[in-house]
């Protein structure tokens, strides 16, 4: 029986359970170039040499894409939190199928995912508390918006084909929906009450204005819900943008990365290759559309429903040329470098949070002549890139040992 025969029960079977199945090395690969991506925005200070070379349209470029954009649009930056959202749902399916073979039941597997999410949202408090006088109650990150959505994507992942896509559709268009209907600001709101300096130059107009920073259904909502935490004083907004309610279009997120998981499981590489390349081209052009036609801006940072399909298709194009070049082509060798990082990201994640300076600070303090070969301008440079071998020479060593951090 196949997955898009198979109806709800009450005994949720969500995948074929057949021969343990190989690693998928494309997935791996994904995995990895993101959190190579995080690391290199994490210790190659672009913006410091950008500053260092005002003229050249090189490094400001590259000093662009290692930053988040102030609100619309996108950088290759703010492609981290959405392409691992994605892969944490391309996961899934193949997690549910290796375990039920264990012969895992469901009510197991379900209390373990709830221990999974709880694990994942107080990890994210405390990776955002390690600089704080007290405990920094927020929601935002990634790793807490993962954890707040990812029960959701393992019960759906028991539902058939159908009924994801449904319940993809219901989630953003409910959450569109709720944030139309919350009042947009007037044109006498005071901005800088929520800390939306007045020179500002990325406020919408018309109905877009649902979607203004800080003044909108996400902020109105943690106005409420932050403030039931213990706080030196009283939120009341984010300096980002952020918002606890974007949990809610992350979780659509995962579902796409759920969907892509089912495909990449029962299908060839070269069929699952055109229907990644379809899916993306569609979601993307649908994000598009809905936000030049003013019906729903593309924002990252609230992770609005046009975000989600924009987003959602570049990791489709991305993983189906990653798995044109793995399994088509054959180049798992070129491959490796990333696949060595991404069996390891939650390593990554945890040791990029809590030693980046320790190790960029060691390098200085020790090899600072030598790394300071190329000029005061590009020591940022130097400096990163001995940092990213160190990272690397690390879960090389942890993928030799078999060492895989899990939750």
């Amino acid at each position: 029986m196949t997955q898009s025969d198979r109806s709800l029960s009450t005994e949720p079977q969500p995948v074929t359970v057949d021969a343990p199945a190989q690693r998928n090395l494309a997935v791996d690969a994904f995995r990895g170039l993101v959190m190579c991506q995080l690391i290199l925005s994490e210790v190659l200070s672009f913006s410091a040499i950008s500053a260092s070379y005002p003229r050249s349209v090189f490094w400001r470029v590259l000093a662009i894409n290692q930053t988040h954009v102030e609100w619309s649009g996108m950088s290759l930056h703010d492609m981290i939190q959405p392409a691992f959202t994605f892969l944490v749902g391309v996961a899934v399916p193949y997690s549910v199928a290796s375990r039920m073979r264990k012969g895992e039941s469901f009510p197991w597997m379900f209390a373990h995912t709830v221990w999974r999410s709880l694990a994942l949202v107080l990890l994210g408090i405390f990776l955002r508390s390690t600089s704080s006088t007290s405990t920094n109650f927020t929601f935002e990150d990634t790793l807490t918006q993962i954890g707040l959505g990812y029960t959701g994507v393992f019960l759906v992942a028991y539902c058939r084909p159908r009924w994801q896509w449904i319940t993809l559709g219901t989630i953003l268009a409910g959450y569109w929906l709720a944030w139309a209907l919350y009042p947009a600001p007037s044109a006498s709101f005071d901005y800088g009450a929520v800390g939306v300096n007045a020179d500002w130059h990325y406020n919408f107009t018309g109905f877009a204005a649902h979607w203004n920073k800080n003044s909108n259904l996400g902020n109105a909502f943690d106005v409420w819900f932050l403030n039931c935490f213990p706080r030196p004083k009283s939120f009341a907004f984010n300096s980002g943008g952020y918002v606890t309610l974007s949990f809610i279009p992350t979780l659509a997120t995962m579902l796409l990365g759920l969907i892509a998981g089912r495909w990449t499981r029962t299908a060839s590489p070269k069929s699952t290759i055109n229907q990644f390349t379809w899916a993306g081209s569609g979601l993307m052009l649908a994000g598009l559309l809905l936000h030049f036609a003013s019906i729903c801006p593309i924002v990252k940072r609230i992770w609005t429903p046009s975000w989600t399909l924009w987003s959602g298709g570049i990791c489709f194009l991305t993983l189906a040329f990653l798995s044109w070049v793995v399994d088509v082509k054959g180049h798992r060798r070129l491959a490796f470098p990333l696949v060595v990082v991404g069996m390891n990201s939650l390593a990554a994640y945890l040791t990029l949070s809590l030693w980046k300076e320790f190790i960029m600070n060691s390098f200085r303090i020790h090899f600072g002549r030598v790394l300071d070969v190329l000029g005061p301008s590009l020591e940022p440079l130097t400096v990163g890139i001995a940092a990213m071998m160190t990272y690397w020479l690390i879960f090389y060593w942890m993928y030799n040992k078999k060492l895989f951090l899990r939750l």
